[in-house]
């Protein structure tokens, strides 16, 4: 995995293009898989954890679009990845939301251990999206999982 982070963060250096996340149940994890590679502060700008509801709107996430679709949904990952992007004038923005291992009492709706990605690429205004089923046994693993998932797609588009 540290070379493919590695590689996409040489290629964004190359292309003079940035990166920025939005992350709810990683929790950070993206973040932390990216800034663990040297050189990394030449591209990625800004990371947000948005465990809530009101933490996601405030940073730019359309009620609306919560309340329709629920928090755990890819209208809502999509929300995220734009409005990361466009706070950090990142030319890519990554959303991440769902359930990872447990019920959210806040949030009942939704399916239990899906996570919603999304990728906004700001320059094309389009959206790469993947759901993954996290069904590893231990949170750590399914952020894992989540982590190269997200990591496929910025590789496919680059």
């Amino acid at each position: 995995m540290s070379q493919k982070i590695q590689r996409i963060i040489k290629r964004l250096a190359e292309e003079n293009k940035t990166i920025s996340t939005m992350e709810s149940c990683t929790g950070g994890a993206i973040s932390n898989a990216i800034t663990n590679v040297e050189g990394a502060s030449d591209v990625f700008l800004f990371s947000a954890i948005t465990y809530s509801n009101e933490y996601k709107i405030k940073m730019g996430v359309n009620e609306d679009v919560i309340n329709k679709y629920t928090v755990y949904s890819k209208n809502t990952a999509n929300e995220m990845s734009k409005a990361i992007s466009y706070f950090t004038n990142s030319t890519y923005g990554v959303g991440i939301t769902g359930k990872l291992n447990r019920i959210d009492k806040n949030n009942p709706y939704g399916k239990d251990n899906l996570v919603f990605i999304s990728v906004y690429d700001k320059e094309k205004d389009t959206y790469y999206n993947k759901e993954v089923l996290a069904i590893k046994n231990t949170r750590m693993k399914n952020k894992q999982l989540v982590i190269n998932e997200v990591l496929e797609i910025i590789s496919s588009i680059l």
